[in-house]
């Protein structure tokens, strides 16, 4: 029997209301279809199955945009409601509605080589059902898969914005100038001996980049080298090859410093800390997404306060 058949026979069936809810939120079929997993062909049944049992059209289908009808503006509120009240009911009856799900995270290489594996490892031990889908990329792409609804949360340097999206600052990360231990033992680093050397950022237009260019430039230093490369594994590569001094989040040196001849340069200006933000789209169905943003910012709170609590010592 196919999806209508089995509409017809239990009445609301929140599978396709839950299909409803993503399409209008995504405002995409294929968008929807990907986060549900299931083919667009499908997708598109639910919808008109759920508009079929309504008796009302939900979406404006006479172009490709994805536009909701009035009654389809006045359902998603109701949507809502009942997958909230469907999630209610599960955690209410104890059962256990988050085990073998997935969790689909983008990140930017900062916070990969810095602390996510830390709280991975901690979610890892407090979800042990949860699969998580990892993303690695440039801020730029993870602001577009987020909109997109192709991730579920984020970390980069910028926020996502859009329907649905809802961002949170997390504690900024302290950046450096970093060199190879042993070609660059000098106790200290005007901003003057800097511009004489091949100088390695992120990729043109990110913070660090402009931060780099804004810093130099306020000295008086305009004839600069800088190459802008976007993997962080790429500049340690070059930094190792005797090729350049980059800047990098202070947490990522300290960490790489471990196995790789990488030393913090000290220097008589600081550059900008690089921002960090927490981009994620609640799922009214699942208190999945919302847990784990919480144990993130509880991971990120006992981190900054251990930090505070060291620099005391």
């Amino acid at each position: 029997m196919g999806e209508t058949g089995n509409l017809g026979a239990h009445r609301m069936n929140l599978r396709f209301v839950e299909a409803f809810y993503w399409v209008a939120t995504l405002k995409s079929v294929s968008r929807a279809a990907e986060k549900l997993f299931i083919t667009q062909s499908a997708m598109s049944s639910r919808i008109a199955s759920l508009e079929d049992e309504l008796g009302v059209l939900l979406l404006d289908r006479r172009d490709k945009q994805v536009r909701l009808t009035a009654a389809g503006g006045r359902f998603l509120v109701m949507a809502e409601r009942l997958l909230s009240l469907q999630r209610e009911i599960r955690d209410e009856m104890g059962r256990s509605a988050e085990s073998g799900l997935s969790l689909r995270i983008g990140a930017i290489e900062s916070v990969l080589h810095s602390w996510l594996i830390d709280w991975v490892r901690e979610m890892r031990a407090a979800q042990p059902g949860l699969e998580l889908e990892l993303t690695v990329e440039t801020t730029p792409v993870l602001v577009d898969q987020m909109r997109r609804g192709r991730l579920d949360l984020a970390m980069a340097a910028l926020p996502s914005s859009g329907d649905g999206l809802r961002q949170q600052a997390l504690p900024p990360m302290p950046m450096c100038f970093v060199g190879h231990a042993q070609l660059h033992k000098k106790r200290r680093y005007s901003l003057a001996d800097l511009a004489t050397l091949e100088l390695l950022t992120f990729q043109r237009g990110s913070q660090p980049h402009v931060a780099l260019v804004d810093l130099m430039r306020q000295a008086g230093h305009t004839r600069l080298k800088v190459h802008a490369i976007s993997s962080v594994s790429a500049m340690v590569q070059l930094i190792e090859g005797g090729l350049g001094v980059a800047t990098l989040p202070l947490a990522v040196v300290r960490r790489l410093a471990e196995r790789q001849p990488l030393r913090v340069l000290p220097c008589e200006a600081d550059m900008p800390p690089l921002p960090i933000f927490l981009s994620y789209r609640d799922d009214p169905g699942s208190a999945l997404t919302r847990t784990v943003v919480d144990a993130l910012l509880g991971f990120k709170a006992i981190q900054v306060g251990s930090s505070k609590k060291s620099m005391r010592s």
